[in-house]
């Protein structure tokens, strides 16, 4: 009697198992919430895509989804995201008990443009890229964070149009610090320094900057107020705020 007891109950797992992971995504997800909507939810709720995702009133493209089954045993939620939009993006994600969020393998492609990104200054225009290894996120919080974020072909739109060239801040991802090397990649200024996060939300730049040859006169105006050049022309400078 056990044994046909047992065989029943795993009978009846695998098929509530088959049963989920074969359940259309449009009679479990919600197609519009007060945060979002999709225009359309397709596939099973254990592999399926949300084709026209809004957040807010920002349209971000198509979001599809592969969910993992073993974090499900150890209480985590685990997917594997692609977005497809105007913001370009792959990645492991895994949100775990505490609103602990990970995120790893993660790439994106989008540009600097403030309806994607908030608090972006409206005269600044330009793309970003970002290869990051490790992600976590603590209620909230920034805890962790590998990789390198690229910024090419920033513009300054607030006067005269002034290309500002090319940089990248690569974090290692090591110790409790979220302290980034940030240098230049090309364009008209020579820039080297650190950025480091704040558990607040806010940053803190610092390093070196000096304006190469040809450099829009309107930068080496702006570059002068950091004081006066060392022996090698560069002058050291020093930004915080909050985003």
């Amino acid at each position: 009697m056990k044994r046909v007891l047992w065989i029943t109950l795993l009978a009846a797992v695998a098929f509530l198992g088959v049963l989920v992971a074969r359940m259309p995504a449009g009679w479990v997800l919600p197609a519009r919430t007060a945060q979002g909507s999709c225009t359309s939810l397709d596939g099973t709720l254990w592999s399926g895509s949300c084709s026209g995702l809004t957040v807010g009133r920002t349209a971000l493209g198509d979001l599809s989804w592969d969910l993992r089954v073993l974090p499900l045993l150890r209480g985590r939620l685990a997917a594997h995201l692609s977005l497809a939009g105007p913001i370009t993006a792959s990645g492991d994600v895994e949100l775990g008990l505490g609103q602990h969020l990970t995120a790893r393998n993660l790439t994106a492609d989008l540009p600097l443009d403030p309806r994607l990104l908030p608090g972006m200054p409206q005269e600044l225009s330009g793309r970003a890229h970002a290869e990051l290894a490790l992600v976590e996120v603590e209620r909230g919080v920034l805890t962790q964070l590998k990789g390198r974020i690229e910024a090419h072909d920033l513009v300054d739109h607030s006067g005269a149009t002034t290309p500002l060239g090319s940089y990248v801040v690569s974090f290692p991802g090591e110790g409790s610090e979220l302290t980034g090397k940030l240098h230049d990649l090309d364009g008209p200024l020579a820039l080297e320094g650190t950025l480091h996060l704040t558990r607040q939300g806010g940053y803190e730049l610092e390093g070196l900057i000096a304006p190469r040859a040809g450099a829009p006169r309107e930068l080496v105006s702006n570059i002068r107020f950091f004081g006066s050049p060392d022996a090698t022309g560069r002058r050291t400078f020093s930004l915080s705020g909050t985003f």
